[in-house]
C-alpha cells in the first residue's frame, strides 16, 4: 500500500453452498435404427427418442438380417413410461451401419444419388414417388417418413440442388450426391417405393444389431463423464453383461460419479420353477446392482397383439419410477406403469426369489414392486439407502471442492464445517437421515501437508419393510 486509502480484502467463504443434485438421470446402451453410433443423447420425452433413434421393430419380425430385435427405443419407452424424466441414451452397433440409398433413374442412366443422412432401417421405410409435374420437362419428387412430407418440383438439375439446399438442415429425409446433374428427364417412380433397394447405385439401410458385450462396454464408456444416477443395458439377457456393468459401475465410482444398475435376468422361469434365476443371482454381489424379474407385457408393433418381453425391459420401466423417486423414498410396494407380467410368481416362489436378492415384481392392484432391493448381501440391501448415500457423496464433495486452494486455518475450516452442516442438516429435515455427527480440522501436522480432515457420522432413513403386529384378544 503506498496511497492513504481503504483498502478492502472480501472473504467470501461464509457464502459457500451446495447447489442441485441430479439423482434421476438415467443412462441406457442399446440397439436402433437411426442415430448416432457410441454418442449420448440426452432425451426429455419418448417423442424425442423417437425422432433421434427411429421406432423400434417387432420382436416377432425384427427388420434386420441378424433376426436381433433392436432394443433402445423400445426399452426407452419402457422408462419414460415408468416416470423418467431424463434420459441419456447411446446407440450401439457391431460395425458401421449402412444407409439406405437409391439411385434416381432419368431413363439412360443415374441422374443422381439419394441417400438417408444416417445410417439404419430408418432409411427402408422412406417411401419416394416421381411423376410428371404440371410444366412439361418439369417432375414432383415426393418423400415421406411417418408424419414428414418433402416435396420437391422442378427439373431433374433443380431437384437435385434444392435437396443439396437442404443438406444441413436438422430433420431432412435425404442427401443428394455431389455431382452436377445433365439429365433432363427421370424415370416415374409411381406408386411410392422404399428409398432402400438393394440394386445398383442404391443399398439398403442395415442396423448391424447383433451387438457383442465389447459394444456395450464401448457404449457405457461414454456415459462415464456423463451425469447419469442409474445405468440401463437394453439387451435380451443384462444378467449376461453383468461383468461389464460391474467395470463401468467401479471406473465411475472411482471418479466420484456414483450410480446403480439395473438388469434383467436372462430367463424368468416359471410359477412354479425359478432355479435359473436363483443360480444366476448367486454370481452377482453387488450394493450397486438390481437384478429385476419377471418380462413385462407390451404390444408388438408387428402383430399389434400382446408379447412378453424379456426383464431388462421390465429393468427400464423400474428405473423409470426410481428416478421419479427421492432418493430416500423406496421402491418397495410402489406401483408400475406397465401392461401385465410375463410371469405371476406365487407366494413360496415370490419368498425364493426375495432370499436371491432379486428385485421382483407381482400383480397387487396393479402391479407393485415386492421389495426395493440390491443383490448385496451387506448393509445396503435396501435401494434407498444405497441411493442416499451417494446423494450424500455427491453433496459433501460439491460443498468440499470450492475450499481446495483455500487457507488451511479455523476461519476457514469453520465455514467448511457451515457449509456441509447447512447440506446435512436439511437431508435431516428431508428425512434422509435420522442425525449426524461432523467434525472438521485439521492438527499441524496436517496443516503443513495440506490436509483438512473431515469426519462424519451418518445415520440413513431406512424404508419400512415388514409390519409386525402383535394382538391380544380380551
Amino acid at each position: 500500500m503506498v496511497l492513504p486509502g481503504t483498502y478492502i480484502e472480501v472473504r467470501s467463504e461464509g457464502l459457500i453452498g451446495i447447489g442441485g443434485i441430479s439423482t434421476g438421470n438415467i443412462g441406457i446402451v442399446g440397439t436402433a435404427a437411426k442415430g448416432p453410433i457410441n454418442k449420448p443423447i440426452t432425451l426429455g420425452s419418448y417423442a424425442d427418442a423417437l425422432d433421434v433413434f427411429g421406432l423400434y421393430d417387432s420382436v416377432v419380425k425384427p427388420v434386420g438380417d441378424t433376426n436381433d430385435p433392436l432394443t433402445l427405443t423400445r426399452a426407452i419407452e419402457q422408462a419414460f413410461k415408468g416416470g423418467a424424466s431424463t434420459v441419456i441414451a447411446v446407440r450401439i452397433a457391431n460395425g458401421a451401419p449402412v444407409a439406405a440409398s437409391r439411385a434416381i433413374d432419368s431413363g439412360s442412366g443415374a441422374a443422381f444419388t439419394l441417400t438417408a443422412p444416417e445410417a439404419g432401417t430408418w432409411g427402408n421405410q422412406i417411401k419416394i414417388s416421381i411423376v410428371n409435374g404440371a410444366v412439361t420437362g418439369e417432375y414432383k419428387l415426393t418423400l415421406t417418413y411417418r408424419n414428414v412430407v418433402e416435396t420437391y418440383v422442378g427439373t431433374p438439375a433443380k431437384i437435385h440442388a434444392d435437396i443439396r439446399a437442404e443438406r444441413e438442415r436438422e430433420g431432412r429425409l435425404v442427401d443428394a450426391s455431389a455431382a452436377t446433374v445433365n439429365a433432363t428427364t427421370l424415370a416415374l417412380i409411381d406408386p411410392p417405393q422404399p428409398l432402400g433397394v438393394a440394386a445398383a447405385g442404391g443399398a439398403l439401410g442395415s442396423d448391424l444389431p447383433n451387438v457383442t458385450s465389447t459394444d456395450y462396454a464401448d457404449g457405457l464408456a461414454t456415459l462415464v463423464d456423463q451425469r447419469v444416477n442409474i445405468v440401463l443395458v437394453a439387451a435380451k439377457a443384462g444378467i449376461n453383461l453383468k461383468g461389464v456393468v460391474g467395470d463401468h459401475l467401479e471406473t465411475t465410482e472411482q471418479q466420484g460419479r456414483e450410480r446403480i444398475a439395473l438388469l434383467g435376468v436372462s430367463d424368468p422361469g416359471s410359477a412354479t420353477s425359478v432355479s435359473a434365476i436363483v443360480t444366476e443371482a448367486g454370481t452377482v454381489n453387488n450394493d450397486r446392482i438390481v437384478l429385476v424379474t419377471p418380462g413385462v407385457v407390451y404390444t408388438d408393433p408387428g402383430t399389434r397383439k400382446p408379447q412378453g418381453l424379456p426383464p431388462s425391459y421390465l429393468a427400464a420401466a423400474v428405473a423409470g419410477k426410481l428416478a421419479s423417486l427421492a432418493p430416500h423414498v423406496s421402491l418397495t410396494n410402489k406401483a408400475l406403469d406397465i401392461d401385465g407380467v410375463t410371469v405371476t410368481y406365487g407366494a413360496p416362489i415370490t419368498k425364493t426369489l426375495l432370499d436371491a436378492r432379486t428385485l421382483v415384481v407381482r400383480p397387487k392392484i396393479g402391479f407393485q414392486v415386492v421389495k426395493g432391493i440390491t443383490t448385496d448381501n451387506g448393509a445396503f440391501k435396501q435401494i434407498s439407502i444405497r441411493r442416499t448415500i451417494d446423494y450424500a457423496k455427491a453433496g459433501v464433495r460439491l460443498g468440499c471442492d470450492p475450499y481446495i486452494g483455500r487457507l488451511n486455518n479455523g476461519r476457514v475450516r469453520a465455514a467448511l464445517k457451515a457449509t456441509l452442516d447447512g447440506f446435512l442438516s436439511q437431508m435431516v429435515l428431508d428425512e434422509m437421515l435420522v442425525e449426524y455427527e461432523l467434525t472438521v480440522n485439521a492438527t499441524r501436522q496436517q496443516e503443513i501437508n495440506g490436509i483438512c480432515a473431515v469426519a462424519m457420522t451418518l445415520k440413513p432413513t431406512f424404508s419400512i419393510d415388514f409390519i409386525r403386529v402383535t394382538m391380544t384378544l380380551q
